[in-house]
């Protein structure tokens, strides 16, 4: 009989693959990425997450259950913007296995959880929250026209000092923005590039 209690977050999708982004790019990783999002990025690449509504409840004992069994030490919460969900349950139970947790999120919303990881990436579309901001561990900041070098800077003078910095191009822009980020991290050595490597590789 079950002893995690009976609660169900919406779920678009999990899986195992390799992480494509920041520090822990190319470690394998359990995906989960819940359904919900009020931020609102018009470049988002996950739209269909954004409607809650649309996606199963699946309870937390599964999607642990689903983790363990994929052999990952790494999990990866995700959306949509994660956050819009009270993910403590679900954190003390992927630790309960030893599987490290980590999160990436807008920081537009508290943090509910026990992370050994967190990923703040700010958007323009929605504020993100003070307490979020200083809690991350790693600042990366989406770079989509000139002018997100400065919203970048802005952030980088809020993290904690220990926080690494990443600059990622936009996927769709990538072509145009790849060399003007390389120039700017020439000039500016603490930030460092990070790069969608699972697109580039073609896994999810």
């Amino acid at each position: 009989m079950s002893t995690i209690p009976n609660m169900h977050l919406p779920v678009m999708e999990q899986f195992l693959t390799l992480q494509g982004e920041g520090r822990f790019a190319g470690h394998a990783a359990y995906f989960i990425r819940l359904g919900g999002c009020d931020v609102g990025c018009v470049w988002c690449d996950v739209k269909e997450s954004w409607d809650m509504d649309k996606h199963p409840r699946i309870a937390v004992e599964a999607l642990v259950g689903h983790a363990a069994e994929s052999g990952a030490t790494i999990a990866v919460i995700t959306g949509g913007e994660p956050l819009m969900h009270d993910l403590g349950l679900l954190t003390t139970e992927l630790k309960k296995k030893n599987i490290r947790t980590h999160i990436e999120t807008s920081g537009a919303h508290e943090v509910s959880g026990t992370w050994d990881w967190i990923t703040f990436s700010p958007k323009k579309f929605k504020a993100p929250l003070n307490d979020t901001i200083v809690c991350a561990n790693e600042l990366k900041v989406v770079i989509y026209n000139k002018s997100d070098f400065e919203w970048a800077e802005k952030f980088a003078t809020q993290v904690s000092n220990n926080c690494l910095l990443y600059m990622q191009p936009e996927w769709s822009r990538s072509a145009e923005m790849n060399p003007l980020i390389v120039e700017y991290i020439k000039s500016h050595p603490q930030w460092a590039l990070s790069l969608q490597t699972h697109k580039y590789l073609d896994i999810p």
